[in-house]
């Protein structure tokens, strides 16, 4: 029997293991966990990676088990982090933890018989533990002097501003706790996690090992960055998030449609399902044709359509063809919005589009998109103007407050690509 490890290596996705993992994977059915931590109510990019581990997981027989940080999530990671972290209350971390299970459903088959997800919370035992005993029975199997050699501990020991508080210093002992409560009640013995994570998950391996007698193993994925070495997930609008409400499926299909060329075929391993043979395909039309954006597009559609459905997909491409000279027919004002965000704009008071309305050729010199009335004029003549992705043809056309986008918006292409948004306030 192949172990998923071999999955995990040809995309690209095995940064290390630990000893026996790819036997112990090959030998049977495994419950495994991925840790995630619940500090907004939504996911973002960077979590795709671990989150198609355990899809990959799932899809090879194995038990994943998505687990929530609600009790470390109190506590914060200091791996990666410079300073700390604003400390969440129970009740958010509760909150955020719900959230990030209606999207985990997005790839995770929660239902199916043979091999279900599920989903887990550490605060249901971290939130019960005594800390005498816990100092007791589990502190004292970790040497200060190991975990100060830890590279998220040394760096932050390393920093005059920030330091570390005790409070994030001890996380290392709750995050290997938690593979000892789900060793003991889900008979749990895989852990994956980013590469920054490799410490903590060899710590809990080993209080497994000292606590249960237990055999445990974990992998780690590469944290993704792009060619640029720029963090992955990072854009000037700021965080991509799985959440239509804090990125919309138009700036996430967006996000993928302008991967670069050299990481466009590498992220297609990593966010895709598509098989080898398919991947290696698209790889060579890439090859080939460059300016098709061939791994672009097939990442763009399977990614977006995993998170946001067939009609969060279908939304991004209208919405894309919109912005390319496309209809706009049909699309609500958000998306519009969302979509011209970038374009120039201007307002018209909406007084001035009720009843015979507001002329066309005013309405482009002030928008700027025409110098004058005269060259406005020119313009509608010439066939080159458009609202509404409708092409205007009467110089003496009027726009009134029926030609508005759910009366907030028009939207004006001069030519091709030169688009201005009118806002009606």
């Amino acid at each position: 029997m192949d172990s998923v490890l071999d999955e995990f290596a040809w995309r690209g996705m095995l940064h290390d293991a630990t000893e026996g993992a790819d036997e112990h994977l090959a030998g049977g059915d495994r419950v495994c966990y991925i840790g995630f931590d619940p500090t907004a109510p939504s996911l973002h990019v960077g979590s795709l990676l671990p989150i198609m581990g355990l899809v990959h997981m799932q899809r090879a027989g194995h038990h994943p088990i998505a687990l929530v940080g609600g009790g470390t999530g109190l506590i914060g990671d200091p791996s990666g982090k410079s300073a700390e972290r604003q400390l969440l209350t129970a009740e958010k971390a509760r909150e955020n933890a719900e959230a990030i299970h209606r999207q985990l459903e997005h790839f995770l088959d929660f239902e199916v018989k043979s091999n279900p997800a599920r989903m887990r919370n550490n605060l249901d035992w971290l939130g019960q533990l005594p800390l005498v005993e816990f100092l007791r029975d589990v502190g004292k199997h970790f040497s200060v002097n190991a975990m100060l050699r830890k590279e998220s501990v040394r760096r932050r020991l390393e920093s005059e501003e920030s330091g570390i508080s005790y409070t994030e210093f001890s996380y290392q002992l709750l995050q290997a706790y938690d593979f000892v409560e789900l060793f003991r009640g889900e008979g749990c013995t895989v852990q994956l996690g980013g590469s920054d994570q490799w410490g903590n998950i060899t710590a809990g391996i080993d209080l497994v090992r000292r606590l249960e007698g237990g055999h445990a193993v974990g992998a780690v994925f590469p944290l993704v960055t792009s060619s640029s070495g720029t963090k992955f997930g990072k854009t000037e609008a700021g965080t991509v998030w799985l959440d239509p409400e804090w990125t919309s499926p138009f700036r996430f299909y967006q996000f993928w449609i302008n991967t670069d060329d050299h990481d466009a075929v590498r992220y297609l391993r990593f966010f895709s399902l598509l098989d080898r043979a398919t991947i290696e395909e698209v790889e060579g039309q890439s090859e080939a044709e460059p300016h098709r954006r061939h791994a672009q597009r097939a990442l763009a559609e399977d990614v977006t359509r995993r998170v946001h459905g067939e009609d969060g997909l279908a939304r991004a491409r209208q919405a894309t063809e919109a912005l390319f000279g496309g209809s706009i027919d049909g699309l609500a004002g958000d998306d519009v919005a969302d979509i011209f965000a970038d374009v120039p704009s201007s307002q018209v008071p909406s007084a001035e589009l009720q009843g015979e309305g507001l002329e066309l050729l005013d309405l482009l010199a002030r928008s700027g998109l025409a110098s004058s009335r005269g060259d406005a004029r020119r313009s509608v003549e010439g066939g080159g103007i458009y609202l509404n992705s409708l092409r205007q043809e009467d110089p003496q056309g009027r726009v009134t407050t029926e030609q508005t986008i759910e009366g907030r918006f028009l939207v004006l292409r001069k030519g091709k690509k030169n688009y201005h948004l009118v806002k009606v306030v």
